[in-house]
């Protein structure tokens, strides 16, 4: 009797080692989608962080430094590049919760001079139009090599289109919005960062500002012609780029934002300006929602790397995808990865 149940044992033991648990389906779809990216070899490594139903899955490949095999791990530190704006976007949202800020506030009320440039025809940009990209602003600051010289840059802008009817990416609004943000709470921009997202959310690796031993993880980029590209120096507030973090803190930044308990998570996910018949517009949150699905999403591209931050609020899904790598089709690439990503995961949960 005693070996039979022995025999029973180990059986049930094989039974159970042969089928994959929910996790091991999960860093399959990781691992499979990850080497098919490397296939291509102007990737070097990616990092891959999934949160499905409030458990992780986190996998690192290749390697950081090329010739030299070093993997990245959950230490390695990145830069987001424009998934900093999700962080504006968040304190803007709890900004105008708090009655500190109101979406159709023009813009004009919180500078020190008049500027009777930002407007057009009379009408003026205002709050909703620097967080949907709607303000007619130019992409990049006319002068960013400091905030005295942002403000001078203000006055050369020509706005040539009514605020808030076009869509034209730009990252002279969120750094407007910061230094907005910053004049109603009375604090600097990295300290609501800090305050509000980073320290409720136990977020102590991800930063503006990085100690010397943060600095020696810090993620040293390449160009599709493998040449070594500089950190991102940051000038202005913040509010455009420059918060660096690790694959651990981003989960932790995915059960935010799938928080539906949240009341700024809500307000920051809100449908602010279409574009196309299933495209809007958040506080800094591309939203995508048709019949099949429901997304929230921003890609975040500097000199040396790249990342996309997903999250499915329907499947209570969260996927980041982060890489040593920065050239023109990064992002489109990375692009198809999340999505293939995405419907692996989904066919291992039916």
């Amino acid at each position: 009797m005693k070996y039979v149940t022995l025999i029973l044992f180990f059986a049930l033991l094989g039974c159970k080692s042969v089928q994959p648990t929910h996790t091991q389906n999960i860093e399959n779809a990781i691992t499979k989608n990850a080497l098919q990216l490397l296939e291509d070899k102007r990737f070097h490594s990616v990092s891959i962080a999934v949160l499905k139903d409030r458990k992780s899955t986190i996998k690192h490949f290749g390697e950081l430094t090329i010739g030299k095999g070093n993997k990245p791990n959950d230490s390695t530190v990145y830069e987001l590049a424009s998934v900093t704006k999700t962080f504006t976007g968040y304190i803007a949202a709890k900004a105008v919760l708090d009655q500190k800020i109101n979406l159709d506030d023009d813009i004009r009320i919180y500078l020190d001079e008049p500027y009777p440039n930002l407007a057009f025809k009379g009408e003026p940009i205002r709050i909703k139009h620097l967080i949907t990209h709607t303000s007619g602003f130019p992409n990049f600051p006319i002068k960013s090599e400091n905030k005295k010289a942002f403000f001078e840059g203000l006055k050369l802008i020509n706005i040539e289109t009514k605020p808030g009817d076009v869509y034209s990416y730009s990252n002279t609004a969120p750094e407007l919005t910061a230094y907005i943000l910053e004049k109603v709470y009375q604090k600097s921009f990295e300290d609501l960062v800090v305050e509000f997202i980073l320290k409720p959310n136990t977020m102590n690796q991800t930063k503006f500002t990085l100690s010397e031993n943060d600095r020696t993880r810090l993620v040293k980029g390449y160009n599709d012609k493998n040449e070594l590209m500089p950190n991102f120096n940051r000038t202005l507030w913040g509010g455009i780029s420059g918060l660096h973090s690790t694959t651990t803190d981003l989960v932790k930044y995915m059960k935010l934002q799938l928080d539906p308990s949240n009341p700024i998570v809500n307000e920051s996910h809100k449908k602010l300006y279409k574009e196309g018949s299933d495209f809007w517009e958040g506080y800094h949150w591309y939203i995508i929602e048709n019949d099949h699905e429901l997304m929230y999403r921003h890609h975040g591209g500097i000199y040396g790397m790249q990342n996309w931050f997903v999250i499915y609020p329907k499947q209570n899904i969260g996927i980041s995808i982060l890489t040593n790598t920065s050239f023109n089709e990064t992002g489109e690439i990375l692009e198809k990865v999340v999505d293939n990503l995405f419907d692996d995961i989904i066919k291992t949960k039916k």
